[in-house]
């Protein structure tokens, strides 16, 4: 058990009937018109989940086990997935919301992520190392256990980035309508201060994050009110922290953590209404062989030219000319 290293996989598929019922039931007016809180393009899903773990069975034979983290919903695609691995697929388990917040539940339903990844530790039988993914990465090269694990230490993928311009800059940040924008860097900014402060973090990337399960049992053994801070929320609020931060943090501060930059691994798109940046992003992989993770953030957002200009590449490469036609 020791030696192994599983994936988890926070999933939802906000065009399902039962659960946009569910979320427009929870959502204020206003919450569901901030796109940064609560903003339908948050739960959208076009299928990117199967081409997620596609790629691990791909590219990461390593992985033991791929848990997919759910709000009583299924992608259904294992049978699709087993029939196009012949070598055999990596063993997959939905995990739902309940498990994973046994003993609190009355902060379900859930609809933020920050509440779920700071849950996900607890899943039964998840491995001492383990992987967190969104459903919109893909591994486009062939990884090993030492992209994310060295020995005792951790790699990360980040750019170090100095906490005193971060808070600045969060200052400074304009109010809409009344609102401050919650970004990506405050919630890091917030695991910061919850360390116990540092002049330097790691300004996470899109891509997999390596974490070790007994930090959080650890961690939160002691600190239960930092927890409820982060999953009393149903919907993304400027106060909650990322919590894979808080490990690296840790990590960091004992000198084992070893920071490897982004921009080295990812390729990272996102829909612009620019002619020719899909192109340019896509060729990208092909002089960039080091580039093994790629994220494609809010695809849902892109012109249907680029979202099947996009899917169209990441069939061809994953697919690799099989002479079959998924999807």
């Amino acid at each position: 058990m020791t030696d192994a290293i599983d994936i988890v996989i926070p999933w939802v598929d906000g065009n399902d009937p039962v659960h946009s019922a569910k979320r427009l039931k929870h959502t204020t007016e206003n919450e569901g018109n901030l796109e940064d809180v609560g903003g339908s393009s948050r739960f959208s899903s076009i299928g990117e989940i199967f081409y997620c773990i596609l790629s691990i069975n791909r590219s990461a034979r390593f992985v033991r086990k791929i848990f997919i983290v759910t709000d009583g919903q299924d992608p259904h695609i294992g049978e699709e997935l087993s029939a196009m691995l012949p070598e055999g697929m990596i063993p997959m388990e939905i995990v739902d919301h309940k498990v994973i917040f046994r003993g609190y539940e009355e902060y379900l339903p859930t609809f933020n992520s920050r509440a779920i990844e700071a849950m996900i530790w607890r899943i039964p039988g998840l491995s001492e190392r383990f992987i967190l993914m969104n459903d919109d990465f893909i591994i486009t090269g062939n990884v090993g256990p030492e992209h994310f694990f060295q020995g005792e230490k951790t790699v990360c993928y980040a750019k170090m980035f100095p906490t005193w311009w971060a808070k600045l800059m969060r200052m400074l940040r304009p109010s809409i309508n009344g609102h401050k924008r919650i970004s990506f860097k405050d919630s890091m900014i917030n695991a910061v201060d919850i360390m116990g402060g540092s002049d330097r973090f790691m300004f996470l990337g899109h891509t997999p994050r390596a974490l070790r399960k007994s930090f959080y049992e650890h961690f939160f053994a002691g600190r239960e009110d930092v927890m409820l801070r982060n999953i009393r929320h149903k919907f993304r609020h400027s106060d909650q922290y990322n919590s894979q931060e808080l490990f690296y943090i840790s990590e960091y501060k004992k000198g084992r953590c070893i920071v490897r930059n982004t921009s080295d691994s990812l390729i990272y798109l996102k829909p612009k209404n620019r002619k020719g940046y899909i192109d340019r992003k896509l060729a990208m992989f092909d002089t960039r062989p080091d580039a093994v993770f790629c994220c494609v953030n809010a695809l849902s957002l892109a012109s249907a030219e680029d979202q099947e200009k996009v899917m169209r590449w990441v069939r061809d490469r994953l697919i690799r000319n099989d002479g079959h036609d998924h999807r």
